[in-house]
């Protein structure tokens, strides 16, 4: 998904079938991509308006003042009476339901007094049926019933990514963020397939495709494609095999390394780290 200004990007992680038998689950941009998003809430004006006049927010903007009512432990009710909508690329793409009480911190979290462009929310959870009309003001998209939700910007993520020994900071943070952008501009993310869901978790969790793109720049190759396909290892297991391919500047000799990620259960794991791959 790609990020605009004024939108969150999300990482949405979502199963595509609502399992029958215990509450529902679900697996993203959101952003998340991933794409520009962003969470828009819906709640009753005379709600809204009651609980404001029992918080101070004199001199703050609409959205400090959302922040700072329903931060308010007394005004949890609220929360539950909203309806909790995830954009993808300014799209209302999916209605956002906790599996517990817990989800409702999740959804407060999420609300940022001072939005910005950066800002990713990670949703992972079971996707479920659309949503009946009547549930939220007619908007018809699927319901995901989470069980995590993961607020940060991209300067945290970014941040926080291990940085190899032999890399400097100066070359490796561009090369983070460029491959970070990459995918989250690869079209059509909503978390809901196999190959979403693989590349997402790599954005989130796996180091190494970072430091590898950051040693291709410095060998003066360039990102040239990225590719997920089912692994000749699926069985009954939903394997993915993420193809980074990376071509010199000069000569037009293309390198690719591959990371194999396991995307069968609701919260994906890897399989194996990433490794040169040669087409067969």
């Amino acid at each position: 998904m790609l990020c605009k200004p004024g939108c969150r990007a999300s990482l949405a992680a979502v199963r595509p079938a609502w399992p029958p038998g215990p509450p529902p689950q679900l697996p993203l941009p959101t952003s998340t991509p991933w794409g520009g998003s962003k969470r828009v809430s819906r709640t009753p004006p005379s709600a809204q308006t009651e609980a404001s006049g029992r918080t101070d927010t004199a001199g703050q903007t609409d959205q400090e003042t959302f922040h700072a009512v329903l931060s308010e432990p007394d005004n949890r009710y609220l929360v539950r009476q909203l309806c909790w909508v995830l954009t993808i690329q300014g799209l209302e793409t999916y209605l956002l339901r906790p599996r517990d009480r817990a989800g409702i911190d999740l959804l407060v979290n999420a609300i940022r007094p001072a939005p910005g462009p950066g800002d990713i929310d990670v949703v992972i959870g079971w996707r479920g049926p659309i949503a009946p009309p009547e549930l939220c003001n007619g908007l018809m998209v699927p319901i995901v019933a989470f069980d995590q939700i993961y607020s940060f910007d991209r300067d945290a993520l970014i941040n926080a990514i291990p940085k190899p020994e032999k890399t400097s900071a100066e070359r490796f943070r561009p090369a983070a963020e460029q491959l970070f952008a990459r995918i989250m501009q690869m079209t059509d993310n909503a978390g809901a397939t196999s190959e979403h869901r693989a590349l997402n978790y790599l954005a989130m969790r796996y180091p190494g495709i970072y430091a590898t793109a950051a040693d291709e720049f410095a060998r003066d190759f360039s990102l040239t494609g990225v590719d997920v396909r089912p692994s000749p290892l699926t069985g009954t297991r939903d394997i993915a095999d993420v193809i980074f391919a990376y071509t010199n500047r000069n000569t037009d000799f293309t390198e690719k390394f591959c990371v194999r990620v396991d995307v069968t259960e609701e919260f994906p794991f890897l399989v194996t780290k990433m490794t040169p791959y040669y087409d067969r």
